[in-house]
Formats: structure tokens, sequence, C-alpha cells
């Protein structure tokens, strides 16, 4: 089975909020973050997905969403990333 480590992205008073996680089904995922079905940290945004990455397994998948969620320097670079994007 294939995982993803995805970056969610919501704009909260001009302010870009991000939110990272995992799953198998990127999709469904989404569908459930913006039903309010997800976190609690992402009930009531509408999120957007900006980064994903890969897996082949669910560890090397939870690993990998923990090293970028205590990790602000490469979730800032990915928020950067996203912004040249949009521009």
């Amino acid at each position: 089975m294939t995982y993803y480590v995805y970056v969610l992205a919501n704009h909260k008073n001009s302010k870009l909020v991000t939110y990272v996680g995992y799953t198998n089904n990127l999709t469904k995922r989404l569908y459930l973050h913006n039903r309010g079905k997800g976190a609690k940290f992402t009930r009531g945004r509408k999120w957007k997905i900006i980064y994903t990455e890969k897996y082949i397994t669910k560890k090397a998948a939870i690993s990998r969403e923990s090293y970028i969620k205590k990790n602000r320097k490469l979730r800032n670079i990915i928020k950067e990333l996203f912004r040249w994007k949009k521009k």
C-alpha cells in the first residue's frame, strides 16, 4: 500500500496556516478535513494540499510526518514554495 505525507494550507487573517498529516488516500482525507471530520485543529477551515511526499510503508510516512511537524524551518520553506508558485 502507498502512503502520503501531506501539508495543508489555509489563509487565516492574511496569514498562511499549515497542517501536516499522513494518509493512504489523499482525496478522501482532504474531503474529510474540509467537512470538519479531520483533526480538531483543521475543523472550520477550507484547506488546500500544497505539498505531498509518497512512501511505501506506513512507518516511513509516520516518521516523515513527525519530522516535518517538528521542523519549523522546513515548513516555512514549503510555505514559501507555495507562495512562489501562486505568483
